[in-house]
């Protein structure tokens, strides 16, 4: 894997946000009983960046992300069996049009579900892992601590 410092598998993905009635909506999937954020494998020679940007189109065809945030990133400790680390962006999306395609490898779509929720309702439905990327992002919605 490229663009990291260490051994460990890396994934890349994105926090979409999107203003809805001036209120910050998460888009979320579910893959069986787990709620994440869009994120795949860095590819061999890729950039993290680029593979989280690929990740998003792959298993939710939402294009044209605004990254107005910059490309600063979360990264997770390493977790799982194979201590992976996640890395996530984050990112606005004006379309909604979430469509959730089938993966050529598994023959079926990745998720199972989409949802875009509140930050309240995203912390209901994730792990304590991904809680800490909630954390991070909203603290970047909120710098000044409003």
């Amino acid at each position: 894997m490229t663009d990291t410092a260490n051994t460990n598998p890396v994934s890349a993905g994105v926090v979409i946000l999107r203003d809805i009635d001036g209120q910050w909506q998460y888009l979320l999937l579910r893959a069986f009983q787990y709620w994440d954020f869009p994120k795949g494998l860095v590819e061999e020679g890729e950039k993290a960046f680029d593979a989280a940007v690929r990740e998003v189109e792959e298993e939710t065809t939402l294009v044209n992300l605004d990254f107005c945030w910059g490309h600063d990133y979360y990264q997770t400790p390493p977790y799982g069996k194979f201590r992976k680390i996640a890395r996530y962006y984050i990112a606005q999306s004006a379309d909604g049009d979430v469509f959730l395609p089938v993966s050529e490898e598994l023959g079926r779509p990745e998720h199972e579900e989409f949802r875009w929720v509140t930050l309240q309702e995203a912390h209901h439905l994730v792990s304590p892992r991904v809680k800490l990327v909630l954390n991070w992002a909203e603290a970047l919605l909120t710098p000044n601590g409003d």
